[in-house]
């Protein structure tokens, strides 16, 4: 039996784009609801990012509908009864009520349908089987508020039956429970789980990162993280992803110093793996080349890197990594892991001050460059690039203080003391920086 409850208006209900093209839907006489996330985020107080409709409507009408609003339609999914309405700039996705006839893992052959209940018994969990009037009653057919209201994270009808159409369900499981659950996981759920586990490597990497990376940013990613491993879940996955501890101290540190969790950042905390093993990882989870050089990275910092009470070697690590966030990055990892005499996780000061260093990045760049050292009459060839280097050496030494013209001078005094045999040119006006 569906259960109604009254949902407080929201502004994304009420906002002038949503009020468009519910009204275009309902000139046609299509009955239209919001579904999915943006209802369970809606009454759990939470933002709401997307906003989904659906309608008995099917999608030709829409389209037709929505056109003769004026509002601009794309055709998304029109197969499975997806189209995408743009209102004042923003996307609303409109489905087409639909019961599935046969499943094939990912996807189904659907029929369309008028039956509410038919369309949400095809949702995954019960939280996201709701669906939302225009003007707030919110119905709930399979017990999703009182899941909501319990911490509960619970699959419409038979745990198995619903994982074996989609294994991606199973990391769903987990996923949303490490966002929404509280204490023990659903017991029917779990078993589930575990028991398809093995089914896992059938995912795309694609898939499965996506899954995996809004898991890692959840509150209690740590401890969803270590049931995945204890259950044999993770085995099946990603068998080098065992270093929970660390996971855990990050979120805690993360949380401390108000910095927002980042899923590669968490991945290389719980990876135990040198570069190779970070690449193979990566390559497994099809990353982008940027998410694959950054995850290298941090799991195999400079071993000399460690978080520092020298402002000076705070600077010159800050220098030779070259990338703010980076650095900021490979110090909370050497927080994590303990690096250095006397460093450890909680010494908050001392991180907070090193990773304050990060803002010093952008005066921290040598002031003069090899078309410099020409314009100073030093010949073409190799000795460019190795007067240049003293002068970075010296310039590091000196902290980062001297300014364009000191540096020049500087050169000056090795270019005199070079052997008479190395080329020079006649010296020009020196160039700009």
């Amino acid at each position: 039996m569906t259960v109604a409850a009254r949902l407080a208006p929201q502004p994304w209900m009420t906002a002038t784009e949503s009020r468009a093209v519910i009204a275009a839907l309902a000139a046609g006489g299509a009955d239209a609801r919001f579904v999915g996330g943006c209802v369970r985020d809606a009454w759990l107080g939470r933002p709401v990012k997307d906003i989904d409709i659906a309608t008995h409507a099917e999608p030709e009408r829409v389209m037709e509908l929505l056109a003769a609003a004026g509002i601009r339609a794309i055709p998304t999914g029109i197969a499975h009864g997806t189209v995408t309405a743009l209102a004042g700039g923003k996307p609303y996705e409109i489905t087409t009520l639909r019961r599935d006839v046969e499943t094939f893992g990912r996807h189904a052959r659907v029929e369309f349908t008028d039956d509410w209940i038919e369309d949400a018994a095809r949702r995954d969990l019960t939280m996201n089987a709701l669906s939302c009037t225009p003007d707030g009653l919110v119905h709930d057919p399979f017990g999703g508020l009182a899941d909501m209201a319990a911490g509960r994270v619970r699959f419409v009808g038979d745990a198995r039956r619903r994982i074996e159409e989609d294994v991606l369900r199973l990391l769903r499981f987990f996923r949303f429970h490490a966002h929404y659950g509280r204490g023990e996981p659903d017991a029917e759920a779990l078993a589930a789980c575990v028991a398809l586990a093995p089914r896992l490597p059938s995912l795309s990497g694609e898939r499965v990162r996506g899954e995996l990376f809004r898991l890692l940013t959840a509150p209690g990613a740590a401890s969803i993280w270590r049931l995945m491993i204890d259950r044999g879940v993770m085995a099946h996955l990603l068998p080098l992803a065992a270093a929970t501890d660390r996971l855990e101290r990050l979120a805690r540190l993360e949380h401390d110093l108000e910095i927002a969790p980042d899923p590669t950042r968490r991945l290389a905390a719980v990876l135990e793996a040198d570069r190779a093993g970070a690449l193979a990882v990566a390559e497994t989870l099809r990353l982008s080349n940027s998410e694959r050089d950054r995850l290298a990275a941090l799991v195999e910092p400079p071993a000399s890197l460690a978080v520092s009470d020298d402002p000076v070697k705070r600077r010159q690590a800050l220098y030779r990594i070259g990338d703010a966030d980076l650095y900021r990055d490979l110090m909370l990892m050497a927080a994590v892991a303990g690096v250095g005499a006397g460093v450890g996780p909680l010494d908050l000061t001392l991180l907070r001050a090193a990773l304050a260093t990060a803002a010093d990045l952008p005066a921290l760049r040598l002031p003069v460059a090899g078309r410099d050292l020409l314009a100073l009459g030093l010949g073409r060839g190799p000795e460019v690039g190795r007067l240049l280097k003293a002068v970075e050496a010296w310039w590091i030494a000196e902290d980062f203080r001297p300014g364009r013209e000191d540096c020049l001078a500087h050169a000056r005094r090795e270019m005199a003391a070079l052997p008479s045999g190395v080329a020079q040119a006649p010296p020009s006006v020196p160039a700009g920086p």
